[in-house]
Parts: structure tokens; sequence; C-alpha cells
């Protein structure tokens, strides 16, 4: 969601940077910047900047529990974002290319809880909608992730995926 911006966006550079902060290690520092940005939109901000942080947060968490709150917000964000709004960012995004990997992100956390059944729902959520994503690394990334949250799912695994971002 970051990247060939269709027009200047100084939040999304903001959270861009957060986040690649996070990928090189640097955890706190990427909590911290983000959690500022959050303190700045709040929960009435612009929902692709809501959406967006809160995905990307939540994978920062250690506890399944405070990573399901931000995966929540994501969700709950993006049913308020336009195809039209996300294409300000990138003119390739479709909102209902997010949708996969925000269901995958609940229920994973809810199967890391043990909350099995509930995961379920939300695997299969993601399931349904893997075809809104795009047939790149992307795609692949999040179908086999899909895949491994279900088996793990129908196994009542609870221990986090070596694969899982943030994962160490």
């Amino acid at each position: 969601m970051t990247s060939s911006p269709v027009a200047p966006d100084s939040t999304m550079e903001i959270i861009g940077r957060a986040v690649e902060l996070g990928r090189s290690g640097d955890v706190a520092a990427a909590r911290i910047g983000l959690l500022d940005v959050w303190q700045q939109i709040g929960a009435s901000g612009d929902p692709f900047h809501r959406c967006t942080l809160a995905h990307y947060l939540a994978d920062l968490c250690d506890h399944p529990a405070e990573a399901l709150i931000w995966d929540t917000r994501a969700l709950d964000a993006a049913a308020s974002i336009t195809d039209d709004r996300a294409q300000q960012h990138h003119h390739s995004l479709q909102v209902a290319g997010f949708y996969p990997s925000l269901f995958l992100n609940i229920a994973d956390n809810l199967r890391r809880l043990e909350a099995f059944d509930s995961a379920l729902e939300h695997i299969t959520q993601a399931e349904e909608r893997c075809g809104a994503l795009p047939d790149d690394g992307y795609g692949e990334t999040i179908r086999t992730a899909i895949r491994e949250v279900h088996r793990s799912i129908d196994d009542r695994d609870s221990a986090r995926r070596e694969s899982a971002p943030g994962a160490s």
C-alpha cells in the first residue's frame, strides 16, 4: 500500500518511513512513529490512512490481543475507503484487494488466542476474497499465509507462524 504514489501524501510518507524502520529491525522506533501519526489522525481521520497505519502497526505488536485491536481498526477503516481514494495513493489499488490480508490477520490473531471457531470464520472470509488479489508475489504471499493459517486453525495450533510479519 505504500509504493508509487499518484499524488504526494505526507501522512503516507511518514507511515512508509515507520514501516521501513520496522522492517529494518527498529520496531520500537516504528511503533513510536506510527502511534504519533495515529494521535494526529485519530479514529475519525482519513480511512485510508487509518487502515494503512493500523494494518502495519498490528504487525509490530508482540501480543495477539493487541494486534487484534489494530487489525480490527484496519478492517473497520477499510469499509469506508473508496477505490477512488485508494487510487489517489496508487493507481492500481482496489479496496477489494485489501480484504484477504485484513481477514487473514484477524484470523491469525484469533487463532493465536485459541479462539479457533472465530478464527475459522475470518479465514473463510479471507479465502472467499482471494480472487481480488493480484497474480504477483504479494498475492501469492497472502494466499500462502491463508493456507498456513487455515491449516493451523484445523490443527488447533496457536503458535506464532515463522512466516508472520514481524516474526523473529
